[in-house]
């Protein structure tokens, strides 16, 4: 993997639309979980191109959208144009205290400076608020996902993946869904296309990346032939309550 943190958690603009086109969404009974009753004003923070905050959206929230990468947030704004996109960060949140009931965090806490977005995280949020973790992590109990695994790096293991929450926050909860997101072909070369690593890499070790993702699209019984992939995921979510 090649460039510092800060540079991989930048990069993302440069696949905006891959990214866009990729990933997939998040389980509904999920999002349930990490909610807390009675919210209302949500912070979706680092809310790229808006996959978290489109199911937010549709619960009848209002939601303030925040992400560094402009060309992120105008994916965003094109399928969400009623919803605030804020340019900002975890460690400078563009919002006033006490200004939200949940903060929400798809797939971006590894990256943030974790003792800096503590504080303004609780800063924003009013008291008794919630603060939600989720990651989507592919499944690599799967054959083919495990041999994918091999071309484009292993995930985390999401049966002993933990996040720590230091103070204000307590009562902090964990809870994983498994589940099964359908793709085409296509949207599984993007999703690997909008990878950190794969963006940051010399041009040369990009193609052939992509190169062996197809070839295993091509070859795999479970795969070659087909206009649909069903790709299993395991969702981690950790919560916790503003002291």
């Amino acid at each position: 993997m090649t460039g510092s943190p800060e540079q991989r958690s930048l990069s993302f603009g440069a696949e905006a639309a891959a990214y866009e086109r990729g990933r997939p969404s998040y389980p509904p009974e999920a999002i349930d979980w990490l909610l807390p009753p009675g919210a209302r004003d949500v912070l979706d923070l680092g809310a790229g191109t808006g996959k978290l905050t489109t199911r937010l959206v549709e619960r009848g929230l209002d939601v303030v959208a925040v992400d560094p990468i402009p060309e992120m947030l105008e994916l965003l704004s094109t399928s969400l144009p009623d919803t605030p996109a804020l340019l900002g960060t975890a460690e400078d949140i563009p919002l006033p205290d006490d200004s939200v009931d949940a903060v929400l965090v798809a797939q971006a806490w590894h990256w943030f400076d974790r003792e800096r977005a503590i504080k303004e995280v609780a800063r924003v949020l009013r008291p008794g608020g919630r603060l939600g973790l989720v990651w989507n992590n592919r499944d690599e109990r799967s054959g083919w996902v495990k041999d994918l695994g091999r071309i484009i790096g292993h995930e985390v293991d999401p049966f002993t993946q933990t996040v720590e929450l230091p103070t204000p926050f307590t009562d902090v909860g964990r809870r994983q869904v498994e589940w099964t997101s359908y793709l085409t072909p296509q949207a599984l070369i993007d999703l690997v296309a909008s990878r950190s690593y794969c963006i940051t890499s010399p041009e040369r070790v990009r193609t052939q990346t992509l190169e062996r993702v197809r070839e295993l699209l091509a070859t795999h019984p479970a795969l070659a032939n087909t206009s649909g992939l069903a790709l299993p995921y395991v969702t981690v979510c950790v919560k916790a309550t503003l002291g």
